[in-house]
């Protein structure tokens, strides 16, 4: 049995500071002397627990392992790196009170809507894969000179994350977890399963083409400042809304400008700017059973929330999530009623971040309340909870991450959001039945392609 790991207390006074705006100190210089030694270069602690249930950190691989047989920049599905693991356990509706601590509310709630079919096998864990050089780099010099600004919304530091590699704040984590070291472009076809409580499944498709500039080879090490990614999606299915297409711009800093958008419409032919774009508005093709901020769990301006660091926990998570996007995986099997089927998934005891949004009085939003599971290993939120104005759970989301080679960093694969109520669920990025994977690092987009004027010629 594991030993309840116990919630770091976070510092009311530090919260206070970030809500007046004030710069957050930065680490001491001792404190950041401990990156790439007791902790890993991006933060995480390198030690394994007590009983050895989470491994020590090895980084014994950069980039494709000598044994993986892999094309880079081609948009091949991912290759199982540990072909040959077998889970040591699954935790099912009749067990799961043993491993109560380390589940969410979310995943407590899966066993109970679906107690006979709803399972997770949990696997060996696996921390073999470290950052770049130039990435362990910025992120020391993150440390030391790094500060948020402006609420919070907005830091000092330079691209190529990691911002904040010892946190001390929410907004500290949440910048680390919208700024995590990810593709710079990224061009995938997915499809996108909205699957009814009575298994019926109606299907949406998108292009989407990403440029994330942090992470350009030739912005790494900058300032922070300007914007910080271009995202295009056309869509292909359903039929109604064939070539439509919409361009947006994201901004490092909220406070000082906005998320811009465009939408051409086939119908008219037109281009116009999207008023509002992000937050709860329906992604397209999940029966709004997901919102634009949902996209990576949690993703835009965080300024509807009032956030809260309930320190870190021992969890159990997807990760290494290799199976799950083979190009054998056919949607057939996948996409079973109630869930996705458990014998595709591979959980894994990680540590996480726990970090907590409540909407702030006289704010809109669909959510009330979410609550985000931040892997300390990849910045990258892997699980979420969310609860309707009432307080009461409504939906449960995860993302499959794995180690993309194409960028020596780690991927956010298929992702499913449940509708506790209804008991529907949208299976969102699905590739598994397409010709090519996601197309990483291949250097082909460039910003004046998410412009108005590039998007009408899309159009055409």
């Amino acid at each position: 049995m594991n030993k309840t790991r116990v919630w770091i207390p976070v510092m009311t006074t530090i919260a206070m500071s970030i809500a007046a705006g004030n710069a957050i100190a930065k680490v001491s210089e001792a404190e950041a002397a401990k990156l790439g030694k007791e902790l890993t270069c991006v933060g995480a602690e390198a030690a394994g627990n007590a009983d050895g249930s989470i491994p020590a950190f090895s980084g014994k691989w950069l980039g494709k392992p000598p044994h993986v047989e892999y094309t880079l920049h081609a948009g091949q599905h991912p290759v199982d790196v540990y072909p040959e693991d077998k889970p040591l356990f699954e935790i099912t509706a009749a067990n799961m009170d043993k491993y109560a601590d380390k589940l969410s509310e979310g995943q407590k709630a899966m066993f109970k809507r679906f107690p006979d079919t709803f399972r997770m096998p949990v696997y060996q864990g696996r921390r073999d894969f470290r950052y770049p050089d130039v990435i362990c780099e910025v992120a020391k010099k993150n440390a030391l000179e790094a500060e948020l600004i402006d609420g919070g919304l907005g830091y000092t530091g330079y691209k190529g994350p990691v911002g904040f590699p010892i946190p001390k704040a929410p907004l500290e984590v949440l910048a680390n977890m919208n700024f995590p070291y990810r593709a710079f472009t990224e061009h995938v076809v997915r499809d996108t399963a909205d699957v009814s409580s009575n298994g019926s499944i109606t299907w949406g498709r998108q292009v989407n083409k990403n440029l994330n500039v942090v992470t350009s080879p030739g912005e790494v090490g900058k300032p922070m400042e300007g914007l910080m990614a271009y995202s295009i999606s056309g869509t292909l299915l359903p039929e109604r809304d064939r070539g439509s297409f919409t361009a947006s711009q994201e901004p490092v800093n909220f406070a000082k400008a906005k998320r811009l958008a465009w939408q051409y419409d086939p119908g008219t032919r037109r281009v116009r700017q999207l008023p509002t774009y992000g937050f709860d508005s329906p992604m397209g093709g999940t029966g709004g059973k997901m919102t634009i901020d949902q996209d990576r769990l949690m993703n835009g301006d965080p300024s509807r929330y009032e956030w809260k660091l309930h320190g870190k926990k021992e969890m159990y998570i997807p990760a290494n999530a290799y199976r799950i996007h083979s190009k054998s995986v056919k949607y057939a099997d996948l996409l079973t009623k109630g869930h996705a089927k458990p014998d595709f998934m591979r959980y894994e005891l990680r540590r996480v971040w726990v970090l907590e949004g409540n909407l702030k009085e006289g704010y809109r939003h669909a959510f009330g309340k979410r609550v985000l599971f931040i892997d300390e290993d990849t910045w990258q939120a892997s699980v979420g909870d969310y609860y309707d104005q009432r307080g009461q759970l409504w939906q449960h989301a995860f993302i499959n991450h794995f180690y993309a080679f194409d960028l020596n960093a780690w991927q956010a694969g298929t992702a499913f959001y449940h509708d506790l109520n209804a008991g529907a669920y949208v299976g969102f990025n699905l590739i598994q039945e397409r010709d090519k994977a996601w197309v990483l690092n291949a250097g082909d987009l460039t910003p004046d392609m998410y412009t108005p004027a590039a998007l009408r010629a899309m159009g055409q």
